[in-house]
């Protein structure tokens, strides 16, 4: 069953799908409507040749308007071939004082773009890289599965053949902080220090409530790849209705009054199929039976990373504090006793933290009071402070 997901998210990651999508329909209507009487077969016949139609323009219109898109915003670095599909990879500023490049990953997964206000800070004082992980910005979908594992070897080949050379600061917030640990245990000879703002731990999805949101998630990732086949975005939509939420709306504000204009260009080119359904195929980790498919190869465990220099940003780690606003928006923690909600606040603060286990150098920088989950961007001054101690020497 898996390798036929796979199979089906590889062809429909492709941008012509759409229009394989109404041949196939075309076909499936033909052969019902000679299975079926007389007026009734060409009814059917009818009204599915006429779907088909509709479908079928829809994809064609959504491809011209893709390739002007990307005409109008081509990429801001290299497409470097690793393997037969190609990794963006845009690389700026120069080594100077001994300070080391610094690769960046944001939440979710997202393009490079996503964290472009961390890169913009930097570049002109170091080398600083950004990646769009496969299926976003100017990145090709790649291979099926997407796994967090396979991202992590996909990045380092990518910089590799990019000529760029380590040691690195690898600096992930939220899902890009599990990408970068990833990496992180995977090559310890490329950390120069690793920086997790607010990291993702596995293990509030195997032991903690089910969330709903991760399946809203990875649902609306499939809906919105077949959806964005025929020209139609249902991010856009999303974020217009969750625009009434003040808390949403809050944070989208946040996010793109720090990223700028220059971000606008990712989310064009990103118009497309394969952007949800790499998103679909890695969202399939955050489930309990997806996280014990490929924990071993995933999660970074306790010293892990030896002596790697391993910092740990976020919000405070106790209860009665900073994390409170993000876990109390959860419908899980709205829902029983108020010793239910505490417990909740207990344990995700806990798990965070236990990424300090995973090097003998970690240490832990709390991020300012009131600080979310999006701190990055909510604080964007403070969090360029606490990466220009990482970058520049701690002081």
């Amino acid at each position: 069953m898996t390798r036929w997901r796979d199979a089906a998210l590889a062809l429909l990651s492709r941008d012509g799908a759409g229009l394989i999508l109404a041949v196939l329909l075309a076909a499936s209507v033909w052969v019902v409507a000679t299975m079926l009487p007389g007026a009734i077969g060409r009814l059917v016949f009818a009204v599915g040749l006429l779907l088909v139609l509709v479908l079928a323009a829809a994809s064609l219109r959504h491809l011209l308007e893709l390739s002007r898109a990307r005409r109008a915003h081509p990429p801001p670095g290299r497409r470097v071939d690793i393997g037969g599909y190609r990794v963006h990879v845009l690389a700026e500023g120069k080594l100077r004082d001994g300070r080391p490049p610094v690769v960046w990953f944001a939440g979710g997964h997202a393009s490079g773009y996503s964290i472009l206000h961390l890169h913009r800070a930097f570049r002109d004082e170091t080398r600083s890289i950004l990646i769009d992980r496969p299926g976003t910005g100017w990145s090709d979908a790649g291979p099926f599965p997407r796994t967090t594992a396979r991202e992590a070897e996909e990045v380092v080949l990518a910089l590799e053949r990019a000529g760029e050379k380590g040691p690195f600061v690898w600096a992930g917030h939220s899902f890009g902080g599990l990408l970068a640990a990833n990496v992180a245990r995977r090559r310890p000879d490329l950390v120069h220090t690793l920086v997790l703002l607010d990291p993702t731990p596995l293990e509030t999805i195997v032991f903690g409530p089910r969330l709903g949101a991760l399946k809203d998630m990875r649902r609306a990732a499939w809906r919105g790849g077949f959806a964005q086949l025929f020209g139609v975005n249902l991010m856009e939509r999303h974020n217009a209705r969750m625009r009434k939420t003040p808390a949403y709306a809050k944070a989208l504000d946040a996010t793109w009054a720090v990223l700028g204009p220059e971000a606008a260009a990712a989310r064009a080119v990103e118009t497309n199929a394969a952007y949800f359904f790499t998103q679909a195929s890695i969202y399939s980790e955050l489930t309990p039976e997806g996280v014990a498919a490929v924990a071993w190869d995933t999660v970074v465990y306790d010293r892990d990373l030896g002596d790697l220099p391993v910092w740990l940003v976020g919000p405070r780690d106790d209860t009665g504090g900073d994390t409170d606003g993000d876990i109390a928006s959860l419908p899980e923690a709205q829902t029983g006793s108020a010793a239910n909600a505490q417990r909740m606040f207990r344990f995700f603060a806990a798990t965070r933290e236990r990424y300090l286990a995973t090097s003998t150098r970690s240490r832990r920088v709390v991020a300012p009071p009131g600080s979310g989950h999006n701190f990055v961007y909510e604080q964007p001054e403070w969090t360029i402070g606490v990466m220009r101690d990482v970058i520049c020497g701690a002081r």
